[in-house]
């Protein structure tokens, strides 16, 4: 494996290195990425989540299991996630078990509800009698915008909404957390922002109903990959990227600049998206999948399809301008970066070439970042 170097170690200020991180949905593919680079930056990470629901998962590729306190749990037993806040005593957490898929949303819309947003109420009332500082990072969607399929980037004080199960319940989760850090969390010791990233792909993404992971299927087949909504333009971007902006917040807010005000303006929504490049097409990504993994594909469009947005573009502005936050690597990179990653696992016979890979994915990105002058990999805990 790849040598980790300490100045790959030591980013983010060096914030995570020995210190207690709670992740839920540790099981899930963003989740199972997370995990993997707080070990690298020396954390103690417990996870709290359902067992992975695919077959491959990521999380079982990295083995993390062995390597993590991991805990199986729903977050809509609120009993269970109290004792796992309780017994972890996190420096901090970042939230991100949730139904993740528009589709089954409509096939399951109680259940999508009860995780997305009942799950991040019980979230946050665990965390409210814990006595010691906590830096919470709460991570909804992008699709939690009232969308009005216009050109414009949404931005952090736009209306909320949402026409599908799946998205009104990212709105309603976000409703939840301002009125509890309103009401609850002035002053206290656990400091709370939420995080909404745009379209992630990368490595290891096997959910269904998901292009990526749709294409990487048929092409391992030799199928043509079938596109239902070629058309629809959406801010895509490599999982490292809203995972280095989830981060970098948690330390700043574990660490943030002497305020006089009872919640810090940390203690707010952030938006972590591509760079305006990097809208396109479902048809662009799946014709750049191809570029680096031959096959072909169909367009299966369906008049009577269930409604998903056909625009979506994210504005990062307040992350660039608070955080000193912005991406890293371009569309085309962050395609070739996803693909590379299948295909190397594909065609490796030892289990751990994924593990390699992702760590390998990790110090590159970090080390680009360092190139970029990007300030969570190269400064100290001050934006």
């Amino acid at each position: 494996m790849r040598t980790v170097s300490e100045s790959v170690r030591g980013a983010f200020g060096g914030a995570y290195a020995g210190r207690q991180v709670l992740v839920t949905g540790h099981t899930g593919f963003k989740g199972a990425w997370l995990c993997e680079w707080l070990l690298t930056l020396g954390a103690e990470v417990t996870g709290y989540s359902l067992p992975p629901d695919t077959t491959p998962s990521l999380f079982e590729q990295l083995g993390l299991e062995g390597r993590v306190r991991h805990l199986v749990g729903d977050v809509r037993d609120i009993d269970s996630l109290r004792r796992a806040v309780s017994e972890a005593q996190p420096d901090f957490v970042f939230h991100l078990a949730a139904q993740s898929l528009v589709r089954r949303s409509y096939r399951q819309p109680v259940e999508t509800y009860a995780t997305n947003v009942l799950g991040t109420i019980h979230l946050l009332e665990a965390l409210r009698p814990l006595a010691k500082p906590c830096a919470a990072v709460c991570v909804t969607s992008d699709k939690c915008y009232q969308n009005r399929q216009w050109d414009y980037g949404y931005r952090e004080d736009d209306p909320l909404g949402g026409a599908d199960p799946y998205s009104s319940s990212k709105a309603a989760a976000e409703v939840a957390i301002a009125a509890w850090r309103q009401s609850f969390f002035g002053g206290h010791p656990v400091r709370i922002a939420s995080a909404r990233a745009g379209n992630v792909i990368g490595g290891g993404d096997w959910a269904p109903d998901r292009i990526v992971p749709d294409c990487i299927r048929a092409v391992q087949q030799d199928q043509p990959i079938g596109v239902r909504n070629p058309r629809a333009i959406r801010p895509w971007q490599h999982v490292l990227e809203p995972l280095s902006g989830y981060l970098w917040l948690g330390a700043l807010l574990a660490n943030p600049p002497a305020v006089t005000v009872p919640l810090h303006p940390m203690c707010s929504p952030f938006n972590f998206g591509p760079r305006p490049e990097a809208n396109r097409s479902v048809a662009d990504i799946v014709e750049e999948v191809l570029r680096q993994w031959p096959g072909r594909w169909v367009d299966q469009s369906e008049a009577q399809a269930l409604p998903e947005a056909k625009l979506l573009r994210l504005s990062i502005d307040k992350a660039w301008g608070l955080l000193a936050w912005h991406p890293v690597w371009s569309f085309a990179e962050a395609v070739a970066q996803t693909v590379s990653w299948y295909r190397q696992v594909d065609s490796a016979a030892e289990t751990s070439v994924a593990q390699e890979l992702t760590v390998e994915q990790i110090v590159r990105y970090t080390e680009e970042a360092r190139q970029l002058a990007v300030l969570w990999a190269i400064g100290p805990l001050r934006p």
